[in-house]
């Protein structure tokens, strides 16, 4: 990877909806050159995808909590992260070493949606035991930063 990909991936972290005739006059580049560069970028990893990027908040999901999970003794780690996509309010999770297995993070209407993921996770999905936390807010880092190493 030179310093022209580490440009183009920068572009694309600010706006991955960018065409390759913008990203090309950004690096002085023909749109033709820049789509085989990104390609390439998406064949060997580093670019795993692009998405939108959603406000819970703005869907009427206010409630975010971040909630450590330790599962009952037996339970497949696998099925676990399986049946997750049945909760459709776990948007995002973690395994972890240490005291609790696995992270996740819940996006809820209000306290009583969460106590019902709560009860969810215990009773179908081999849940022993969890902490939550309330987040307050996001920190808004940038992955882009990672080409600076």
């Amino acid at each position: 990877m030179d310093a022209i990909d580490r440009s183009l991936l920068r572009l694309l972290h600010t706006d991955a909806r960018a065409t390759y005739h913008d990203l090309g006059k950004a690096v002085r580049l023909s749109a033709n050159t820049v789509s085989e560069r990104v390609r390439r970028l998406r064949t060997s990893g580093v670019v795993r995808g692009y998405r939108a990027e959603l406000d819970p908040a703005a869907l009427g999901r206010q409630l975010v909590m971040v909630t450590d999970v330790r599962l009952s003794e037996g339970i497949d780690r696998h099925a676990f992260e399986s049946g997750l996509d049945a909760i459709p309010q776990v948007v995002a999770g973690s395994r972890l070493t240490g005291e609790y297995d696995f992270q996740l993070r819940v996006v809820c209407i209000d306290a009583t949606e969460f106590e019902g993921v709560v009860d969810t996770l215990k009773r179908n999905h081999g849940v022993r035991e969890c902490r939550s936390r309330l987040v307050l807010h996001d920190l808004a880092l940038d992955e882009s930063r990672l080409l600076d190493l």
